[in-house]
């Protein structure tokens, strides 16, 4: 019966947005066109070919939904006489302008047709056409069919001799050459052959050349068989600075250029055969030098000055990089140019303070006000560095009315980092070894003291050494070999006491957190190339902690290792987050993500540290459970709801998220997303049994919530406000879990997107 019902439902709705009432009565809608390829000869990659030749064809037909045109249906009930707010904001969101078979300019798209087989090298071929027309739907198309004859194909491919010592630089490098003997006439792989040279030219400092100045020529006179033989040389009356190459005579250098200010520096001091300007010392020129990849006496490369000028803007002082180049008088007859290089560079400013301040709420039923300072100073000791203090203090009050009401919060957090734009290393590294741009050392210190009103104080100390670096365009890397983090309980209530003495797993996890080790992560960004449509992201983290300590470590009384007194924690920690983001036309996103963690505590811990573990719930993660609130695997934390405090977390997680996102109004998108998720603990826990270890059951453990959102995004800064809804719920006994509880939503308000 529901199939049914399903189908009678589909079937009212396609009737409702049938078209054909509102089509003219002289005009059929065009659904669209075929090609046929006809040939007497195998056409190789026939099918790239057709794809090419459909993608000249033009008009679009009108898109379709299950069967349905939704688009056009909205544009013609908004042009009725009294359309509504409704079908007119629908028209202005998913309307299409109709297409109408009289639209089709059939002899304009045969010249098309045949214009695009002979760039591909199938000269003398023939198009005919026939339009088709139904008259019980009132629409038609187009059928054209092609007579492809058999295509030309290389011979032979040479270059012109000469003189001309850029006829020398060009073959040298022809055996790069994207041009195959046998391959058939193809003008897009000319004109790439033209820009593959250029390129190579412009490495090897011909900085006044342009591909324009190419020319290739055919020959088919010597063959029978639709062969031909490919020339290329230079056009007359290329000008004589355009082939010769350049060196570099000066690299001029001002570290302290202002762009509102016509003059510049006349001091300069030199360093490494560059000029360094500046009135007085802004930049040593030891620390700008390596930045630099344009030295005097090199031919001009174009890639050099791009590298020159990223690295530059990596260091963070700068607010402008600019190269201009500047020819020295060059005669006719020479056989090789002068460059003068300036490089300008415009700082930010030295000193910044930044002071924010924040209404917050959480999941948790936490609110309250936050204050954060940051004071910043930008090259620091005259060579780049940048220091960041930044303070933190909050409150936060428990929203929650009950046995729970009263209940609040008081956060204070100071933190130091220190930006070296350079590697602090004992062994000095060649500044050509990083081309893309030069690692960051990165120093970190902080304190945070957190007071929650009848449960605990929790002091934390941190401390960081590392360094990250762009390896190119979309990954990063960070090393932190370095990484130490200190907590301490204090001040325990003894209703908190209770709690752990009732729960020694976490217990336990609070009891070691001296956490020294290792940290890196790995980065590739696919999304910041914006002319893809299918684009990925890949996150991965490896967290290792305890090893080196556990050399000098003692055992104390209790059977545990310490150093300096503390027992250390000891774990491998590693977690991958995957993400892929499908780009539709006008805004509209099919976003994806895939989560999988894993740590395994060894050695001198029994389980992970507390602030190490996983959780699920939340705004950024299953949206339809509160933050902390779901699992480990079933296990429901009912029992121990009268100690307000839930232990919920897990060293196993996984979790995937899919979010369609489309434009509403100017800064207003909207979204439709499903999330699905939990966190285990690889072994049971004397608390939560043997409810909370990862099993293969997990799929049947998943929670699993649907939901809308809105979001306000203005230039990159995006509010967030998502209502979701729980579809299934692990805590509840088999056979319960689907709840479809659709009057039960849970509320996330956070800041950006959720992956």
């Amino acid at each position: 019966m529901k199939i049914r019902s399903v189908i009678i439902i589909l079937a009212v709705l396609i009737q409702a947005c049938s078209v054909k009432k509102f089509i003219p009565e002289d005009e059929f809608l065009y659904t669209g066109s075929n090609i046929e390829i006809e040939s007497d000869t195998l056409v190789r990659d026939k099918a790239q070919l057709k794809d090419e030749l459909e993608s000249v064809l033009r008009p679009v037909a009108n898109s379709k939904f299950l069967g349905m045109r939704p688009g056009l249906y909205f544009h013609y009930k908004a042009n009725k006489e009294k359309p509504g707010f409704i079908n007119k904001f629908l028209n202005k969101k998913l309307g299409e302008e109709p297409v109408y078979l009289s639209d089709i300019n059939i002899e304009n798209t045969n010249e098309l047709l045949i214009n695009r087989l002979e760039n591909r090298g199938f000269f003398y071929s023939r198009v005919s056409s026939d339009t088709t027309h139904d008259v019980s739907t009132k629409t038609g198309k187009v059928k054209y069919v092609l007579n492809v004859p058999e295509a030309y194909t290389l011979k032979t491919y040479q270059l012109d001799s000469d003189s001309l010592i850029v006829y020398q630089d060009i073959e040298k490098n022809l055996e790069k050459s994207l041009l195959e003997v046998g391959m058939r006439f193809d003008l897009p792989k000319l004109k790439a052959e033209r820009e593959r040279i250029d390129n190579h030219l412009k490495k090897d400092g011909y900085y006044n050349f342009n591909p324009g100045f190419l020319i290739f020529e055919t020959d088919t006179n010597r063959y029978d068989n639709r062969k031909f033989d490919l020339y290329l040389r230079l056009k007359k009356d290329v000008p004589s600075k355009s082939v010769i190459p350049y060196r570099i005579s000066n690299v001029n250098v001002y570290a302290n250029y202002n762009v509102d200010e016509d003059s510049v520096a006349k001091n300069f001091k030199r360093y490494k055969e560059k000029n360094y300007f500046q009135e007085e010392l802004f930049f040593q020129p030891k620390r700008l030098d390596p930045y630099i990849l344009i030295e005097t006496g090199d031919y001009y490369d174009p890639e050099e000055s791009r590298n020159t000028s990223r690295r530059l803007s990596f260091i963070g002082a700068y607010k402008f990089v600019n190269i201009r180049y500047d020819e020295i008088d060059t005669q006719a007859n020479d056989s090789i140019g002068l460059l003068e290089a300036n490089i300008f560079l415009s700082p930010l400013k030295k000193r910044a303070i930044r002071a924010e301040l924040q209404a917050v709420t959480k999941s948790n039923n936490f609110a309250g006000p936050h204050l954060g300072v940051t004071f910043s100073n930008r090259n620091l000791f005259k060579g780049g560095e940048s220091l960041h203090i930044s303070a933190n203090l909050g409150y936060e009050f428990q929203l929650t009315s009950g046995n729970q009401s009263g209940l609040n919060s008081l956060q204070f957090a100071l933190t130091n980092e220190l930006i070296i734009p350079r590697l602090l290393f004992p062994i000095e590294i060649d500044k050509d070894f990083f081309k893309y741009a030069i690692p960051k050392t990165k120093i970190s210190l902080g304190g945070e003291y957190l007071k929650r009103s009848k449960l605990f104080s929790l002091s934390s100390l941190s401390a960081r050494f590392g360094y990250y670096w762009n390896a190119n365009k979309f990954v990063t890397h960070e090393l932190n070999p370095v990484s130490l983090n200190f907590v301490r309980l204090g001040n325990t209530s003894k209703e908190f006491e209770k709690v752990l003495e009732e729960n020694p797993f976490l217990k336990s996890s609070f009891a070691k957190e001296f956490i020294a080790g290792l940290t890196y992560s790995f980065t590739y960004n696919g999304m910041v190339d914006t002319s893809k449509k299918n684009v990925f992201f890949l996150n991965t983290n490896l967290d290792i902690a305890g090893n080196s300590l556990s050399l000098f470590g003692k055992e104390n009384t209790e059977g545990n290792k310490e150093v300096f007194g503390l027992e250390y924690a000891q774990f491998a920690k590693l977690d991958a987050d995957l993400r892929y983001h499908h780009r539709l036309e006008n805004g509209h996103l099919v976003a994806t993500r895939l989560f999988a963690g894993y740590g395994i505590p060894y050695g001198n811990s029994d389980v992970m540290p507390y602030s190490k573990q996983y959780f699920s719930g939340g705004p950024y993660s299953v949206r339809a459970f509160k933050i902390r609130s779901l699992g480990p695997g079933t296990y429901s934390p009912e029992a121990n709801v009268e100690s307000g405090f839930r232990d919920q977390n897990g060293n196993i997680r996984l979790e995937a998220n899919a979010e369609y996102r489309f434009p509403l109004i100017t800064y207003l998108n909207g979204a439709v997303f499903a999330d699905a998720g939990n966190v285990w603990t690889s072994k049971d826990n004397p608390d939560t049994g043997n409810e909370g270890t990862f099993s293969s059951d997990f799929i049947n453990e998943l929670g699993i919530g649907t939901g809308v959102g809105l979001r306000v995004d203005i230039q990159g800064f995006v509010i967030r406000f998502d209502l979701a809804f729980p579809l299934h719920d692990p805590a509840l006994p088999k056979g319960q879990r689907w709840v479809n509880d659709f009057g039960s939503p849970v509320f996330n308000f956070a800041i950006g997107y959720p992956f």
